[in-house]
C-alpha cells in the first residue's frame, strides 16, 4: 500500500502543476500530460480501494475470500486511464491540429515538466525496487514478474509511473519543437502520442486483470514448486492431480489428488487429509487447500522444466 500512497501523492501534486501550466502555456502536450496525471490520480484511489477490499478474509458468502476485488477495482482504474487519459489526449491533439492555438511561457512548461519528472521518478524507483525484490524472491525475470504478478496494484503503479516518465519526455519534445519551429504541429502530435501510450498501457492492464478475473492458474515454475513441496512431505508418496489457481493477490486455491504413505483405514486417511489441508492453509499464500485420494492406476506427476 505504501507504493500506491506515494504514487497518489506525487500524481496529485503533478496534476495540479500541469493543469496550471497548461492554462498558462496553451500547450497541447501539456494539457495531455495534465489529463494523464489526473487520470493517474483517480486511478490510485481505485487501487487503494482494491487493496483494502481484497484484504478481507473469506466468509460463508465468499468461501474463496474477497481477493478478486483487487482485479475488479484495478480494472476500473485501467478503464479510467483509457477514457480520462488516452481519449482526452488524442482528442485534444486532433483538435489542436485542426484549430491550433498559439503557445507561450515555455519556461513554465519546462519547469513543471522537470519537477514532474523528478516526482514521477521517485515513485517509479519505489515501484521498480519492490517489483525487482519480488522477482528475485520468486526466481523470475523482472519484466516477466511485472507482467505475470497476481498483485494488480503493484503492476498498475509500475506501468503507470513508467508511462508517465515516457509521456513527460514526449511532451517536452513536442513543446521544444513547437518553440523552435513556431509550428503547433509537433505539440499536437505530442499530445496524440501521449494518448496512444496511455491507450497501450490501459489495454495491457485491462487484459491482465481480465485474465485473473476469469481464473488464471499459476506459472509452470510455481506449479512445479508447489508439486515439489507436496512430494517432500513424508506423508505424501505420490501426486496424480494438481490445480493451483489465483483467487487474489498472491493467494491461491490448491486442489490435489495424493497417495498417502501407509495403508490405513478410510476414516484415518480422511483425518490425515484434513490435517494436511489445515497445515497447507496456514501458509499466507494458500486461501484454501482441498486434497483427495489418488487411485492406483493414475500416473504420478513429476516437476517439469516448463
Amino acid at each position: 500500500m505504501t507504493t500506491v500512497i506515494i504514487a497518489f501523492a506525487a500524481n496529485l501534486l503533478i496534476a495540479i502543476a500541469k493543469s496550471v501550466a497548461a492554462a498558462l502555456t496553451s500547450s497541447a502536450s501539456m494539457l495531455a500530460e495534465a489529463a494523464h496525471s489526473w487520470a493517474d490520480t483517480g486511478n490510485e484511489i481505485f487501487l487503494l480501494i482494491a487493496e483494502r477490499k481484497s484484504d478481507r478474509g473469506r466468509d460463508r458468502r465468499h468461501p474463496m475470500g474477497y481477493g478478486k476485488e483487487a482485479y475488479v477495482w484495478s480494472m476500473f482504474a485501467a478503464f479510467g486511464l483509457f477514457t480520462a487519459g488516452a481519449v482526452v489526449s488524442i482528442f485534444h491533439g486532433i483538435s489542436e491540429l485542426r484549430d491550433p492555438e498559439p503557445a507561450a511561457d515555455y519556461g513554465i512548461a519546462y519547469v513543471v515538466l522537470s519537477i514532474a519528472f523528478v516526482l514521477e521518478g521517485i515513485s517509479f524507483v519505489q515501484a521498480f525496487r519492490q517489483t525487482r525484490r519480488k522477482a528475485v524472491q520468486t526466481g523470475s525475470e523482472h519484466w516477466s514478474y511485472v507482467l505475470n504478478t497476481s498483485n494488480p496494484t503493484l503492476r498498475a503503479v509500475f506501468f503507470e509511473d513508467g508511462a508517465a516518465l515516457i509521456g513527460l519526455l514526449i511532451a517536452g519534445t513536442g513543446i521544444g519543437l513547437h518553440q523552435v519551429t513556431g509550428s503547433p504541429v509537433p505539440d499536437a502530435i505530442g499530445s496524440i502520442a501521449v494518448g496512444i501510450l496511455l491507450a497501450v498501457v490501459a489495454v495491457v492492464l485491462i487484459q491482465r486483470n481480465r485474465s485473473f478475473l476469469i481464473g488464471q492458474s499459476v506459472r509452470p515454475a510455481v506449479r512445479d514448486a508447489v508439486l515439489t513441496e507436496l512430494l517432500s512431505s513424508a506423508e505424501i508418496e505420490r501426486v496424480t492431480y494438481l490445480h493451483v489457481e489465483f483467487v487474489g493477490p498472491e493467494r491461491v486455491y490448491l486442489v490435489a489428488a495424493v497417495d498417502l504413505s501407509g495403508d490405513e483405514a478410510e476414516h484415518d486417511l480422511a483425518v490425515r487429509l484434513r490435517r494436511i489441508e489445515r497445515e497447507l492453509e496456514k501458509r499466507a499464500a494458500v486461501e484454501e487447500a482441498v486434497l483427495t485420494l489418488a487411485t492406483a492406476d493414475e500416473p504420478s506427476l513429476e516437476p517439469t522444466d516448463g
